[in-house]
């Protein structure tokens, strides 16, 4: 059977195909359609689910390797970040069922706040590094990916792009095939990582790292394509196909998908039967860096740019100063700002937080990011998973030791609260930190598309679990008063905004109100229209930044297919110009 399938499904396949029987994951742009597509399809095979962050995941899935059972942890690239911890100690442990760690990584950062190379990952963690280029090799090489691990006693590292992630091509498909569980033995020696037993574990990595070396100047995954010698190409993944639309035939090419150990022995080889070799890869010189050090005379990034996303277009520049002739469109792209969506609940939040003055607010990653965009602008930082808290303490404490009165609020999304904002929330308690924290509960985890998180009660595989309460474990750390309000109720949302800017002692907000695009919500049966006789053109609703709300031949106009009755244009109006039409 053949099918069209993104690279995402095609790794949820290849994991049904190799006998993987337990996955897991925390939702992230590009990876999150792994586990979406494990639990649509073979659940009945594999045991997957949503964990809390990515370092849990990882976890989970390194117990399952170790009770014996073929694993799989998927996650975007900054997440490997956070999960990095306990990969770095498992590569001297070993596997029992074999293991892989999926990184999706993001060069050009279409959804992510950075483009680091995780290839770098393989050879700071030394553990084995695979890299598809297409949905068909994502399959295929998954299945390598296991045999590897458990031949050689290693994780293996499955580094794929966006492009590779979303793009489709044909796969063929294949049998289950059913591995079986291996037999658990305790062996303290090789899993209690305490520095006594650590410590003779080192010198095997090493041992195994040779090996693998060996192997990979012998994968089946490695492939040479001998055409036009005066060219010679090393390339990987989406690189790889960048590179043949450019030369062609004009060119030989040595494909590499074991890219960690490189396969040194068939680079020097390939390397002494071309003219001229160039290193193609996207962002840093990984491979470049080694064939050099190796003594082996290349041309990489002196040419190829080093940050960004690669094209054809690019590649055809650098290396054959040939500008590719490109078609223009003879119209102008409507410009299509980032804003929350029509009747999304944070908006209320943000636009009453941002009226007060003398306030920071310390954002997160979520679909509340796009809060720090006009005409909102009520967002002063962005870092990472759970920086809403801590970050947000350290600019308290910043403020206090410098005698500044400013207020600060830390936002957090209700998913990203559970990855990692609980440590920072006890962070606040325990330090006496004169930090507001603010947790927006939309019930979803928005931003990846809509996964369940701790606080909906359903689980990845659809079954009903424990609904954890978000407001209930503010209390439970320290948080003396915690407000739960409807963000789209603006005179209440001022109101407990007040409350806690004039709190002496711990207060927390919790903001809870539905996604509105989530499924099988009942929706809003009235609509917000303007009455034109009433509108005096102050264009303050405009400033609620709902797309639903416009400018048109000077008079103020709200969509009808956009508006879901949401009623916070409503009460900015100060002129009752804004009425509410339906049931």
């Amino acid at each position: 059977m053949k099918k069209i399938m993104s690279g995402n499904e095609a790794i949820a396949r290849g994991a049904y195909e190799a006998g993987v029987t337990v996955a897991a994951a925390y939702p992230g742009t590009p990876s999150t359609e792994i586990l979406e597509s494990i639990a649509g399809n073979y659940k009945d095979d594999i045991y997957c689910e949503w964990s809390t962050n990515e370092k849990v995941a990882t976890e989970l899935a390194i117990g399952a390797s170790i009770a014996g059972s073929r694993s799989l942890a998927a996650m975007k690239h900054v997440g490997f970040n956070v999960a990095a911890d306990p990969i770095f100690t498992v590569a001297y442990q070993g596997v029992n069922g074999g293991l892989v760690l999926v990184s999706a990584d993001d060069p050009g950062m279409h959804s992510s706040q950075n483009e680091q190379d995780n290839r770098n990952y393989a050879k700071f963690a030394k553990i084995a590094m695979i890299e598809p280029s297409n949905s068909q090799e994502c399959k295929d090489f998954l299945a390598e990916a296991y045999k590897v691990s458990e031949k050689y006693n290693i994780p293996v590292l499955f580094r794929v792009t966006t492009r590779v992630c979303h793009s489709k091509s044909l796969v063929e498909w294949g049998e289950r095939t059913e591995i079986g569980h291996k037999a658990y033995e305790k062996n303290i020696a090789q899993r209690v990582c305490a520095p006594a037993f650590a410590k003779p574990l080192r010198p095997t990595l090493e041992a195994r790292l040779k090996d693998l070396e060996a192997y990979s100047n012998q994968s089946p995954l490695n492939t040479v394509e001998l055409n036009d010698t005066k060219v010679g190409i090393i390339s990987a993944s989406i690189a790889y196909h960048y590179a043949k639309e450019v030369f062609g035939d004009k060119a030989s090419y040595l494909k590499l998908g074991f890219t960690f150990p490189l396969p040194m022995d068939l680079i020097k080889e390939f390397a002494s039967k071309v003219d001229t070799l160039y290193v193609i890869e996207e962002l840093d010189p990984f491979m470049e860096e080694q064939i050099k050090a190796a003594g082996i005379q290349c041309i990489g990034k002196e040419r190829i740019p080093n940050m960004m996303e690669l094209n054809p277009d690019i590649l055809a520049q650098a290396l054959l100063n040939e500008t590719r002739e490109t078609q223009k469109a003879d119209v102008a792209l409507a410009p299509r700002p980032a804003v929350l969506c029509a009747g999304c609940p944070h908006r209320g939040f943000f636009y009453s937080v941002g009226k007060k003055k003398n306030t920071v607010v310390a954002g997160d990653i979520g679909c509340y990011t796009l809060a720090a965009s006009q005409p909102l602008n009520a967002m002063d930082t962005c870092l990472c998973m759970g920086a809403g808290f801590s970050l947000a303490l350290g600019m308290a404490k910043s403020f206090e030791v410098s005698g500044r009165d400013t207020k600060v609020f830390g936002v957090v999304g209700d998913s990203t609260f559970f990855h990692s904002g609980i440590t920072g929330a006890i962070d606040i308690i325990v330090n006496k930190g004169k930090v507001i924290p603010v947790v927006l509960d939309n019930r979803i985890t928005g931003m990846t598309g809509h996964q369940e998180n701790p606080g909906t009660g359903k689980t990845l595989m659809g079954e009903e679990t424990t609904r954890i309460d978000i407001a209930e474990m503010l209390k439970v750390i320290g948080f003396k008063t915690v407000r739960t309000v409807d963000p789209c109720d603006l005179t209440k949302m001022n109101e407990v905004i007040d409350e806690a800017l004039n709190s002496t002692e711990p207060f927390a907000i919790v903001t809870k109100r539905p996604c509105v695009l989530i499924k099988g919500l009942p929706r809003f049966k009235t609509k917000c229209v303007v009455n034109q006789d009433k509108c005096t053109q102050c264009k303050m609703c405009l400033k609620v930044g709902c797309p639903a709300v416009f400018f048109k031949e000077g008079q103020c106009t709200i969509d009808p297919s956009s508006c879901v009755g949401c009623d916070v244009c409503l009460q900015v109006c100060k002129f009752e110009a804004i009425e509410k039409v339906g049931e």
